[in-house]
């Protein structure tokens, strides 16, 4: 055995106690870096790779020298670009675990893992309202969700005129339409990826003043529609975390039979707090459904499910035959469900995170978040020079300047705020604007007070 490899096998006891003690110390500062340090100027050039190496100890030296100043704290309070969650401190132990068990667990023939996935699968179930019909799996993220839904979407297609698009091709389903009011970017990439094409995404209009889509358009497009469709309904937007009306829209499906597919990346959280459950209501209803965890349950990157009422179909698609995989069988095991023959135990860190804290844990993660959210709303209506583009329906504030709102000088406060506050730019209805999404477990109205001073201060 190399010598470097056999030395921090010898010394992992002490090296895990050295890198607990430096995790620690990093997470008990990480609401007091800056959470986005500016990059140096010049970048430095990329290190050369070590012949001989130097050994674990070393290169945790070397990476908190050269990399850790320059990250961004992503797990703190006041990162509030994109919808990014931290991780609570149960989810980072079964992280941990995770890596140590290092555990591909697609198959019966090694089954545990699989079990422990089911097992945390039906807690999120429940978690979320779904009925015992819908089974799921774990993926990387919203987007692979999204495409793994829409891929099982396009196997029903295919039933529907007697074709198998994942036997034959997507040639046989002629041109198929995907419907949807304010489609997250994630599916028209996942329409790329599926042979559909981009082309397939028809927009459909919008509730007045609304990113919500108006059920009389879609049921006209529905009827226009030539042959079966898909519909992709949202259970929280981004910019605005906007919700379909999901009964309303289920209802249509009675009348013209299409897939629904509900995009609820973050807002199925929204089930969890009794105040704004109604938001959801229906999202049982769905024949496929796709939640991130990495978000609002704050579990580590990279983690999400996938649900769908048709395993069936979607085995038929993801179905990957060799000897040395367990069979296909009435319950197909995970290297049938997902385009991943191989993928770590995600369900770990968000087993131990439901188990630690359990449903009033999570519930009160989301209520405080759509607290701090609704405070800062209500702060920037008093700040001179900024106005509110949406009302704060639950953890997203959309805001940008009062006065000539051009990317250019939003991207300017953003960067001036990054030390204390990270928000990311959009674009909502047509206005260029800056969004504050609350999705991390740490943070509390302390933070919304910081935040709120940082707008203050910063010159327009």
């Amino acid at each position: 055995m190399f010598r470097g490899l056999a030395a921090d096998r010898d010394e992992l006891p002490g090296l895990l106690e050295h890198v607990q003690a430096h995790a620690a110390a990093l997470l008990k500062a990480v609401g007091e870096r800056e959470v986005v340090p500016p990059p140096p100027s010049p970048l430095p050039a990329p290190a050369a790779l070590p012949a001989g190496g130097a050994g674990a100890r070393a290169a945790l030296e070397e990476f908190a020298r050269r990399w850790e100043p320059r990250l961004s704290s992503s797990a703190g309070p006041r990162y509030l670009g994109f919808v990014t969650g931290g991780v609570t401190p149960a989810a980072l132990v079964g992280d941990w675990l995770t890596g140590a068990w290092d555990q591909n667990s697609n198959s019966s023939l090694d089954g545990a893992g699989q079990e422990l996935e089911r097992e945390t699968l039906g807690w999120l179930r429940e978690l979320f309202g779904l009925s015992g019909e819908h089974h799921g799996t774990f993926v990387s993220g919203a987007t692979m969700s999204n495409t793994v839904g829409l891929a099982v979407a396009r196997e029903w297609l295919g039933e529907r005129l007697g074709v198998s698009p994942a036997e034959d091709g997507t040639g046989p389903l002629g041109r198929v339409r995907v419907l949807s009011g304010s489609p997250h970017s994630s599916v028209a990439k996942a329409l790329s990826m599926l042979g559909l094409g981009r082309r397939a995404l028809v927009r459909v209009p919008l509730l007045p003043g609304r990113e919500a889509v108006d059920p009389a358009a879609l049921e006209a497009a529905l009827r226009e529609a030539d042959g079966p469709c898909v519909v992709v309904a949202n259970a929280g937007t981004v910019n605005t975390v906007d919700f379909d009306d999901l009964p309303a829209i289920a209802a249509l499906r009675e009348r013209y039979g299409f897939w629904l597919h509900v995009d609820a990346a973050f807002g199925a959280f929204a089930a969890l707090s009794p105040e704004h459950a109604h938001l959801v209501a229906g999202l049982d209803l769905a024949d496929s459904l796709c939640v991130d965890l990495h978000k609002w349950l704050n579990v580590p990157y990279d983690s999400a499910v996938q649900f769908t009422r048709r395993r069936d179909l979607q085995a038929a698609v993801f179905q990957n035959s060799a000897a040395y995989l367990g069979p296909l069988g009435d319950t197909p095991d995970t290297v049938h469900l997902t385009p991943e023959n191989s993928h770590r135990l995600r369900a770990l860190a968000a087993w131990f995170t439901l188990y630690a804290y359990g449903r009033d844990g999570h519930r009160e993660i989301v209520e405080r978040c759509v607290a701090c959210a609704r405070a800062l709303g209500e702060a920037i209506e008093e700040l001179p020079g900024l106005r509110l583009l949406a009302p704060v329906r639950l953890n997203v504030v959309c805001f940008t300047l009062a006065g000539d709102p051009t990317a250019d000088r939003l991207a300017e406060l953003a960067g001036r705020l990054s030390r204390e506050v990270f928000v990311t730019p959009t674009v909502y209805d047509g206005v260029p604007a800056l969004r504050a999404a609350f999705s991390n477990w740490r943070t509390t109205d302390a933070d919304v007070r910081r935040i709120v001073t940082a707008l203050r201060d910063a010159p327009r």
